[in-house]
């Protein structure tokens, strides 16, 4: 019995039809044909060999930058702990070294100097107070002097003579202890010739010598015992400050004597007497029978005491 035939389906017509219309591609040419993979290796290395050497000369130099940088960072940090170690070794050593001592040394080292020039000027037969003034002025022989005599009349004056006399020592010493700004007062003066100059009070005459010499014609730029323009002067703040600043200083130094001498005086504690009498025998007391009391005295400032 023969085969049976197989039944198309629709399907399988159309893709059979589909199949006979598009004909199969023409096998490429040989000038269309597809470049192998070896013909693009060949053409791309030079380039990335190139690119890597470039790249490598900038991470070269970039590296050497680097270390070069981190050199002379290194040089500076040795350089500044070397100047710190310089610097603390020698504040330790202006701080180990006492002032006082070194004043004395000097002292001590500018005698001797003087003594062994006075031995050798006498032993040449000279005259050692004729050569000690060949290398001073006529000023400063006179500054000295008038040092020396300063010197004297403060020795002597030391002693406690009156009240006034303690209170001009104690102006003399706070005068002396006064920094005036001398550049502000030249400024102030200035203009002060200024406008006396201006309103007529003051006028500059020139003497035959050259000399510029302020005449006031009204009395009211040089002070006397009539001038009341002291009265319109407004001190500036930071005077008034440094007066302020000045007084409290004063009675702070007042206070601490009158401390110390309380505390000579057995007074520094509470006030424990009533008259002079009871004070004395307080104190005794108080020799005889503090180291035994001192527990029992803590306990009752504590509050602590049963």
């Amino acid at each position: 019995m023969p085969p049976a035939k197989k039944r198309k389906t629709r399907a399988t017509a159309e893709a059979k039809e589909q199949e006979n219309t598009n004909p199969p591609d023409p096998e490429p040419s040989a000038a269309q044909e597809v470049p192998s993979s070896s013909t693009f290796t060949s053409e791309a290395a030079p380039a990335q060999a190139e690119s890597s050497t470039s790249s490598a000369s900038d991470a070269a130099a970039k590296a050497k930058e680097r270390m070069e940088r981190f050199k002379a960072l290194q040089a500076r940090a040795k350089t500044g702990a070397q100047k710190n170690l310089k610097e603390a070794t020698l504040e330790s050593q202006r701080l180990a070294t006492d002032p006082n001592l070194l004043t004395s040394l000097n002292r001590k080292s500018a005698i001797a100097s003087h003594n062994l020039l006075k031995a050798d000027t006498e032993a040449a037969g000279e005259d050692f107070e004729r050569k000690r003034a060949w290398d001073w002025t006529i000023e400063e022989s006179e500054r000295w002097d008038k040092r020396l005599k300063k010197k004297e009349a403060h020795r002597d004056d030391q002693a406690f003579q009156d009240y006034r006399q303690d209170s001009r020592k104690v102006y003399k010493r706070q005068i002396g202890n006064l920094k005036p700004d001398m550049d502000r007062y030249e400024k102030e003066k200035m203009a002060a010739v200024e406008r006396a100059a201006a309103s007529g009070g003051l006028e500059i005459v020139e003497t035959d010598d050259g000399e510029l010499v302020a005449v006031d014609k009204d009395g009211t730029f040089y002070s006397t015992a009539d001038s009341t323009g002291f009265v319109e002067h407004k001190p500036p703040k930071d005077a008034v400050d440094r007066l302020v600043k000045d007084l409290q200083q004063a009675e702070d130094a007042r206070l601490k004597k009158r401390k110390e001498r309380m505390g000579q005086n057995g007074e520094d504690g509470d006030v424990t007497y009533i008259n002079e009498k009871n004070k004395q025998f307080n104190q005794k007391l108080n020799r005889f029978y503090n180291k035994y009391t001192a527990e029992i005295r803590d306990s009752f400032e504590r509050g602590t005491m049963i």
